[in-house]
């Protein structure tokens, strides 16, 4: 496959994903740096959309946890208190936010500082891989997702 190939490939797929404008600088990344972009891009792209479904999906959430559930008591004080579903929402995906980059920072760096270097020095680590279509490892490695997460954020949220 030549290059400009590979290129107009991976770009179509990045726009498949959403990423439009952005779609041939993801593209060109990969195909020239070798960075395993298309399944950073995917992740990430999962990754908002779980954060991003507190939001849109506040009031079939609200309802499910108003009927059954350990926050089913809090969630009906809240709305008693006055809040809306959109409120509780908003707040849910912000927490959600919060936490996706927290679980993304970990993956790169799992010290947390809380222990005790000598303790922190005998610990293992953890790596995520690319796998290619087949479920084969391709030997490349998805690093420092937290520092493209905040970017690939979905524009025009609107809670």
């Amino acid at each position: 496959m030549t290059e400009a190939t590979e290129l107009d490939r991976l770009t179509a797929l990045f726009s498949a994903l959403g990423a439009d404008a952005d779609a041939r600088d993801w593209a060109e990344s990969e195909a020239e740096e070798g960075l395993p972009q298309l399944a950073r891009y995917r992740l990430l792209r999962t990754v908002w959309q779980d954060v991003d479904a507190w939001g849109t999906a506040a009031r079939q959430w609200v309802d499910a946890y108003r009927a059954d559930g350990a926050a089913a008591d809090a969630v009906g004080r809240a709305l008693a208190a006055g809040l809306t579903p959109e409120d509780l929402g908003a707040l849910a995906r912000e927490v959600a936010r919060e936490t996706a980059f927290g679980v993304l920072y970990a993956l790169a760096d799992p010290a947390d500082g809380s222990l005790p270097a000598e303790v922190e020095a005998q610990l293992p680590g953890w790596r995520l891989a690319e796998l290619n279509a087949a479920g084969a490892p391709t030997g490349r490695h998805l690093d420092a997702l937290h520092e493209d997460f905040a970017e690939l954020e979905p524009k025009g949220t609107t809670l």
